[in-house]
């Protein structure tokens, strides 16, 4: 028998955390929203205001549901203030020292019974469980970017997760409208340790050469049926995320089939990370993308 969720704490106001704000909001659910400054805050909830704009346009909701999702979010300007919340996500960045970090300041002011979860794309859950106060109320629950509009949640257990905490995420997602897929808690999950390869040789097949950026997203588009390329999905992504799963799969593995492609190293030390900064394997400053290479 799980618990109800019926308030969240989201940590991480980017487009991973206005995006899991969005669905919990439309879901029904009051979310608080925390982040490390205020103007952090205000700007993922004027995301999320933005995107629900465009679902109205689309028909996908209505404008009562939009103002009823709009009244459910509400900011959280200290750790303090999302205390009391059923669950927190932390969405922060792909980074363990920043993570741990946050859970020291979280762990002594939520309350006991609440539920921790962290959306880590590919880090250990048992390793970040450890340093918390409640391994076994502790889980992981990766979203896909973007997540309004991607249908999985991977769920992912550390050794010490117990029962009702994996019952409780569980239904939670299924709440939200959203289908999961269980995962051992191995470097990369499922979805980015199959994934995150194939982008990484489609960056070795652009290195050495074999085609052009273009050549390569059109050869995986219309030839394997994929949505978008390779090229343009790691633009997508952020090729420093694509960096930092490609590490963690590469030193979890210590197999050297997961050894980072040097052009990815290269773009991301250039500040190159993909469509957040206007330039990766494509160029977003003029009306279309243009390729780089």
């Amino acid at each position: 028998m799980s618990n109800t969720i019926k308030s969240v704490g989201v940590i991480g106001a980017g487009q991973m955390g206005s995006g899991i704000t969005h669905v919990c909001a439309l879901s029904g659910l009051n979310v608080l929203v925390q982040d490390v400054s205020e103007d952090l805050i205000r700007s993922g909830i004027a995301t999320i205001n933005g995107n629900l704009a465009r679902q109205i346009a689309a028909g996908k909701i209505t404008e009562a549901e939009c103002k009823a999702a709009q009244a459910r979010v509400k900011p959280a300007l200290s750790m303090e203030e999302i205390g009391g919340v059923d669950l927190v996500v932390e969405a922060a960045t792909e980074n363990e020292d920043i993570k741990k970090a946050i859970y020291a300041k979280l762990c002594p002011v939520l309350n006991p019974k609440a539920i921790l979860a962290t959306n880590t794309s590919s880090l250990s859950i048992t390793r970040l469980a450890s340093t918390t106060d409640r391994p076994e109320q502790f889980i992981g629950i990766h979203f896909m970017n973007p997540v309004p509009l991607m249908q999985l949640v991977e769920l992912v257990r550390g050794i010490a997760t117990d029962d009702l905490t994996f019952e409780t995420s569980r239904d939670f997602v299924n709440a939200l409208g959203k289908r999961t897929a269980v995962s051992e808690d191995f470097p990369g999950f499922m979805v980015n340790r199959i994934l995150m390869p194939m982008i990484n040789e489609a960056i070795y097949t652009l290195y050495e050469g074999v085609g052009g950026v273009s050549a390569i997203d059109t050869a995986m588009h219309l030839g394997a049926n994929h949505p978008m390329g390779p090229l343009q999905l790691a633009d997508f992504i952020g090729l420093d995320t694509c960096l930092s799963v490609m590490q963690v799969l590469h030193d979890g593995m210590a197999d050297p089939k997961y050894r980072p492609c040097p052009l990815l190293v290269k773009y991301v030390e250039a500040g190159w990370l993909g469509k957040k900064t206007g330039r990766g394997f494509y160029d977003y400053q003029g009306d279309e993308p243009v390729p780089t290479r």
